[in-house]
């Protein structure tokens, strides 16, 4: 056998006793953790030493979720996204989750006309926006949501790159625990930590979870009329404006450059019209949509599909900080309530980038005074459009989203 095979299944002998003990450190360093800083926290939240107990009884650390940064390491982007609102455009648009989205939740607004009527009378959300939402987070209840809350949401809060954040959603589920609102052994959650049909992080529930049914609770893993109410109540409280839509698709002429994009680069929608952005149906803007205030929304650049959008979008990111997500939602919600079809354009094959790579881009672009929104990999509107305005300035012609070729020109 080769001196350096030996010399590697040497190593790995080594390495894999040491691995398991510094797991087994960090595993104490976690009990430590739960002790000396969650329960205070709890307790002066009013959590009884027994709710505490039976939350994190036979909990450990969760060594295969996302984005963790155990002690005594640094943060590093990942190569590769897990999350599907930061992977190619198209193929968070499937047409299995499309169709299934928009099909159930046909029937799911006949069965619920009367509580999807009630809630938007009572919060201005249309219908088919709701159902779009719950649709998109837990097929409308039908989706597996199989992780233990507490252990997800006490692995982030003690290691992950939102630590503060999770550690505040973990008070938030022991409160929940501690008041009995969850049904009996359903604190399930998503790998972020969210809970029930409306896939709501604990805080959220604790906010605007709402009843929809009258029985003087709010039961957002059982009862559909109450998801129905807190998917309303949600968005209402975040700032949804009756009577506008979403947002419309576009066709955006070459004359108006891709960097407009963004929602603080809003004007009057009748302000795009007149800068040659037509609605691809060939109708017009509706008349009173027009002196609204609309935004250039392009998520794969001049890549896919285009958009003028309206500060209702940016209320569906509320919900989840992703524009394909909020995108989504507003597609199938018409597709829903008006038989809409696909998108007029095309989606063409990006995202297949790694996210260290275009991480090393967008600092590349920072250092050149571009605001990106952070070096993450994750190519969001800032990066989206200081990328055009990086392709403008050098002679390029403005796609507005990254390609291969970039990362060498913007690291040198």
């Amino acid at each position: 056998m080769p001196l350096r095979v030996l010399a590697l299944l040497a190593a790995l002998a080594v390495s894999a006793p040491a691995l398991a003990q510094d797991r087994a450190a960090v595993e104490q360093q976690f009990r430590g953790w739960l002790e000396q800083t969650i329960w205070p926290r709890a307790r002066a939240e009013g959590v009884s030493r027994g709710t505490f107990d039976s939350a994190f009884s036979g909990v450990s650390l969760n060594w295969e979720l996302p984005d963790l940064v155990p002690p005594g390491t640094t943060r590093q982007t990942p190569r590769t996204q897990r999350q599907a609102e930061f992977g190619a455009p198209s193929k968070y648009f499937n047409r299995g989750s499309v169709n299934g989205a928009t099909s159930v939740g046909r029937r799911m607004a006949d069965r619920h006309a009367s509580t999807l009527a009630a809630v938007e009378r009572s919060t201005g959300v249309p219908g088919h926006i709701i159902l779009a939402i719950w649709g998109r987070e837990s097929g409308y209840g039908r989706v597996d949501i199989p992780h233990d809350a507490f252990e997800v949401l006490g692995t982030k809060g003690f290691m992950s790159t939102r630590a503060d954040y999770f550690t505040d959603e973990l008070v938030a589920a022991l409160e929940i625990a501690e008041a009995g609102h969850a049904p009996e052994r359903a604190m399930k959650s998503s790998w972020a930590g969210a809970l029930g049909q409306p896939q709501f992080m604990p805080s959220s529930f604790l906010d605007y979870a709402a009843d929809g049914d009258g029985d003087g609770r709010a039961d957002i893993w059982r009862s559909e009329a109450d998801t129905i109410a807190s998917i309303g109540t949600y968005l209402n409280r975040h700032g949804w404006r009756p009577g506008r839509d979403w947002g419309f698709e576009v066709t955006v002429p070459r004359s108006v450059s891709c960097t407009l994009e963004g929602p603080d680069q809003g004007r009057p929608i009748r302000d795009w019209a007149a800068m040659g952005i037509d609605r691809v149906s060939g109708r017009a803007f509706p008349e009173h949509e027009l002196n609204g205030e609309g935004f250039l929304m392009m998520p794969a650049g001049r890549n896919g599909p285009a958009f003028i959008v309206t500060p209702n979008f940016y209320v569906l990111k509320d919900y989840n900080m992703s524009d394909l997500y909020a995108l989504f939602v507003g597609h199938v919600g018409d597709r829903i309530a008006y038989n809409m079809g696909d998108f007029e354009t095309s989606w063409d094959p990006v995202g297949t980038m790694y996210r260290s790579d275009i991480a090393k881009m967008q600092r590349g672009l920072q250092a050149r005074g571009h605001d990106v929104g952070g070096a993450d990999g994750l190519p969001g509107f800032k990066t989206r459009r200081s990328i055009g305005r990086w392709q403008e300035n050098t002679g390029r012609a403005a796609t507005c989203f990254p390609e291969s070729g970039m990362t060498s020109a913007l690291a040198g």
